[in-house]
């Protein structure tokens, strides 16, 4: 694979045959290419959540993840926009993580329930 493009779905062999590092590397070269203007200290915090979802949706465990991915996109949200509201979500959930004293008894179960309660307006909104 050399080359990503989030409106794309990657074949899930391919992905998961690069390194993360190379995972990265792909996400920046397209938002870089597409002049996606962005803060440089954010690109690569941007990347690595574009990185973590495109891994979710290449498990085979994350049906809720792709679910939730086709859902926003039948309500109207390009496959792009839609892994940016995904990783919206993802990034809610790290940030309740490293502030938590302990790991969550319920495991990702929030992380899970925000994913089915997200929609197009919720993320338009913030």
């Amino acid at each position: 694979m050399d080359r990503y493009d989030p409106e794309v779905a990657p074949d899930s062999r391919d992905w998961l045959a690069l390194d993360e590092g190379e995972r990265l590397l792909l996400v920046e070269e397209y938002h870089r290419d597409a002049r996606i203007s962005m803060p440089r200290r954010a690109q690569r915090l941007h990347a690595t959540i574009h990185a973590i979802v495109e891994n979710q949706l290449v498990l085979e465990d994350q049906t809720i993840v792709r679910a939730t991915l086709q859902r926003l996109m039948e309500a109207g949200l390009t496959r792009h926009d839609a892994i940016h509201a995904v990783g919206s979500v993802l990034a809610e959930h790290i940030q309740v993580l490293l502030h938590a004293q302990s790991l969550p008894a319920e495991g990702h179960a929030p992380y899970y329930a925000a994913l089915q309660q997200l929609t197009v307006e919720k993320w338009r909104s913030g």
